[in-house]
């Protein structure tokens, strides 16, 4: 286990945020926590327990390892949705064991219905719609024969959901092209009606697009982003200001990423500091060394630019960033020493390293720069 930094994730944070977001959806609106990709680097086990014990009843993963993880850490407690890739090998257990998931192609369709016919238990589908981000989906133009199929199946399979994703909701850029897939999820569910076949529920919004287009909440919300306390894209935040007419901010960083010094030194002026001649002391400098690096999830294009806080002072990273090791400028701070605090994401003192700025620096999205963060970091629930 790497020992070398640490996790912090603020229970409290989280509740906040969940309370905010229930809020704005109703009490009706279901509440799925999407937990893919480590739960955005937040440490999947440790994350899905503590959003367990702030009253989270529904997640959404994208494969049968993450829902495994989420299976073991809640067992039954809890509902598990598999949004994405389910291996043939893996379609017994997911039946079994009641976990829910999309199906988006005939081939699927099929073998979860000989699966489930085998067990001789339902398996718990939601139907995915192509409505225009073309990835994955079932074609308007098929879904007449998807409904002849259920009718035909509904001895083996349990029509539990009709649901789509939309092609960037978090840009008014995307406005009528989400508007157009909103129209053709319509008429897919009108389709299916014409059958007599009504799923239990219906979803379609991710984190942006409960925020941009209200009416897509329907009867569950895919929140992965928001949770965390991050905005899917300035514009949402900018329209959620607008919208309520305030300037405060409602959601709380869940993730505090913390390591300390390893090795203080002084360099005299003309000095390369680190790999090659990327940076070089134009003054006698104060540098010290950290103990993470790309490794780790602290990407080398923020070498001569990340920061990272010490003694509640920005500082800056100079030269290269390695795969396990990062040198920070600490010329201006007076009294630091190996073993001091350094926080590369959160607040210390009355500074802060956002994982917005944080992701500035590096050119990476929030999404990209949280999942990242190695595993092998462990999370601590504070």
């Amino acid at each position: 286990m790497h020992k070398n930094s640490v996790i912090e994730i603020s229970q409290k944070a989280h509740k906040k945020n969940i309370d905010f977001l229930q809020k704005i959806f109703g009490k009706k609106v279901i509440l799925s926590s999407v937990v893919k990709g480590n739960a955005y680097g937040h440490g999947l086990a440790e994350f899905v327990q503590m959003a367990f014990d702030n009253g989270i009843q529904h997640f959404s993963v994208f494969d049968v390892e993450e829902a495994k993880i989420v299976f073991d850490t809640l067992q039954n407690k809890a509902t598990i949705l598999i949004m994405g890739f389910v291996a043939d090998e893996d379609m017994e257990w997911v039946i079994q064991n009641q976990i829910e998931f999309f199906v988006f192609e005939r081939y699927r369709l099929a073998k979860a219905a000989k699966t489930a016919k085998k067990l001789q238990q339902k398996a718990i589908l939601h139907l995915e719609v192509e409505t225009g981000m073309h990835r994955t989906g079932f074609e308007l133009k098929n879904i007449s024969r998807v409904a002849q199929f259920l009718v035909k199946e509904k001895e083996n399979i349990y029509f539990k959901g009709l649901c789509t994703h939309y092609a960037g909701a978090e840009s008014i850029s995307n406005y009528y092209r989400v508007s157009q897939q909103i129209q053709q999820f319509n008429k897919a569910e009108a389709i299916l009606n014409s059958f007599g076949i009504r799923p239990e529920i219906k979803h379609s919004a991710c984190s942006a697009a409960s925020m941009m287009f209200p009416e897509t909440r329907m009867d569950l919300v895919r929140i992965g982003i928001l949770q965390y306390g991050l905005w899917p894209s300035p514009e949402v935040f900018v329209t959620y200001l607008n919208t309520k007419k305030t300037k405060e901010d409602p959601l709380h960083r869940v993730i505090r990423w913390k390591t300390e010094i390893m090795s203080v030194k002084r360099v005299k002026t003309g000095e390369f500091v680190g790999y090659g001649t990327s940076f070089m002391a134009t003054d006698v400098m104060k540098i010290a060394t950290i103990p993470l690096g790309y490794a780790h999830g602290y990407s080398r294009s923020l070498s001569n630019q990340g920061r990272v806080l010490v003694h509640g002072k920005s500082c800056r990273v100079i030269g290269t960033v390695n795969m396990n090791m990062l040198t920070i400028d600490v010329s201006e701070l007076e009294h630091v020493k190996k073993g001091d605090e350094v926080v590369v994401i959160g607040s210390q003192q009355n500074a802060t390293v956002t994982v917005a700025s944080f992701s500035d620096y590096s050119n990476q999205l929030n999404y990209e720069l949280l999942t990242r963060i190695a595993k092998t970091i462990p999370r601590k629930i504070i």
